[in-house]
């Protein structure tokens, strides 16, 4: 495993990638800890803005070497995840609590499904983890 690949890529595969990982560890600790504090809202608003920054940025990443169909579904699943987290935060404005954790949670595992879609060959992550 190396890191070469990440670090060489194309503007803005690294910052969507950090921004993914610490999405995903800050998505975690959502899930676990208590929900309805203080904590849980300022981890929201950061959960929020990194989702956002990592579904934003997936829209200029461009990558050919991915074979079909799956290069074709970044941009359709980065519009799905911001509508999710539009509609996710629509609903804990509105006091719909257990409609708003429902989407959220749901959200997250779309995201970690994502994720794994990452790993497919000619992708960044599947370089770094085979050094190919």
């Amino acid at each position: 495993m190396t890191l070469v690949p990440l670090i060489t890529a194309a503007i803005p595969i690294p910052h969507h990638a950090v921004a993914a990982v610490l999405a995903t560890l800050v998505g975690a600790a959502q899930l676990w800890l208590t929900k309805g504090t203080v904590l849980h809202r300022w981890l929201g608003y950061v959960w929020t803005s990194l989702i956002v920054f990592v579904a934003l940025t997936g829209f200029f990443i461009f990558e050919t070497e991915v074979a079909p169909p799956f290069n074709y579904l970044s941009k359709p699943l980065s519009g799905l995840v911001l509508v999710m987290l539009w509609w996710g935060i629509r609903l804990a404005r509105a006091g719909k609590t257990k409609e708003h954790r429902q989407t959220m949670i749901q959200l997250f595992w779309l995201t970690m499904l994502i994720g794994l879609l990452i790993i497919q060959p000619g992708r960044v992550v599947h370089q770094m983890l085979t050094s190919a």
